[in-house]
């Protein structure tokens, strides 16, 4: 299963003030990281106690008394004299962008500014940590687009004039992909497709869902790189999955279907393209 991040918010020093803490401390709750707040006037010897204590990954300081470049260095120092050094220590607060290179320079993985917001500490905060434990980011990067739409239809000669000429979309290709037992039909529409299939045999799988379902949206398609290991991440989150390894589908793309009951019965196809020579 995907590592939980775990991170430590403090306030240091004799602020008296923890709204701010508190907002980022649910909005990383929210972002699905387990959080520890110590609470008002920590000195650096307990954060960095409680820090280890509790194993986490990230130590987050917020500071508005001005003391920020004597406390949060000082955390880094007593982290690295406890052999704690891989924890990661980012801060905020009111802190003037002329002391963010210092703290940098000490130690401190990143300074967030006023008005940051709260998801993309979040994101920065998951980065870090993946990098730290070598985790490969691409496989943590989104599908790169809706690669086509596909579409449950008897019969793909009484289909087709509908699309190409009352709709005027262009007309990619036709072919039949055995391994699924359809002919499709594609069809282009901005950056993305449409996918008109048909079935070959009453027993493949789209004859079935005409069968019970009638004519209609069948699966979405997503594009994506690396699709091996998107699988093997899913299947490592407990994702329910048709294809558990690629096979070939239309235009020599490799492609997976995932369980309808994974995402609330929609069908998702991973779609990926052969890259051509020139990207």
């Amino acid at each position: 299963m995907e590592k939980t991040i775990r991170v430590l918010i403090a306030k240091p020093g004799l602020d008296g003030h923890d709204r701010g803490a508190l907002v980022i401390a649910q909005a990383l709750r929210d972002y699905g990281m387990e959080v520890i707040y110590t609470g008002l006037r920590q000195t650096p010897a307990q954060i960095a106690a409680s820090a280890i204590q509790e194993d986490v990954d990230v130590i987050g300081l917020s500071c508005l008394s001005g003391a920020h470049n004597e406390l949060f260095p000082e955390i880094v120092e007593l982290l690295k004299e406890r052999g704690a050094d891989d924890i990661i220590v980012v801060g905020g607060g009111v802190i003037p962008w002329e002391d963010i290179p210092f703290l940098e320079s000490r130690g401190i993985k990143k300074v967030f500014t006023p008005g940051t917001p709260t998801k993309d500490t979040a994101v920065f905060i998951e980065k870090a940590v993946y990098e730290r434990d070598g985790v490969d980011m691409s496989k943590k990067e989104p599908p790169k687009k809706i690669d086509h739409i596909g579409i449950a239809v008897k019969s793909l000669e009484e289909a087709l004039p509908f699309y190409a000429n009352d709709m005027h979309l262009k007309l990619e290709a036709i072919e039949e992909v055995q391994s699924e037992g359809v002919k499709v039909a594609f069809l282009k529409v901005g950056e993305t497709r449409i996918e008109l299939l048909e079935a070959l045999s009453d027993d493949s799988p789209i004859a079935k869902f005409i069968e019970k379902r009638g004519e209609g949206i069948h699966h979405v398609a997503l594009g994506v790189d690396n699709i091996e290991e998107r699988l093997n991440e899913l299947k490592q989150n407990g994702v329910s999955l048709i294809h558990e390894t690629p096979v070939n589908g239309a235009g020599g793309a490799k492609i997976a279907f995932l369980h309808p009951k994974a995402s609330r019965g929609v069908l998702y196809e991973l779609c990926e393209k052969e890259k051509k020579e020139d990207e």
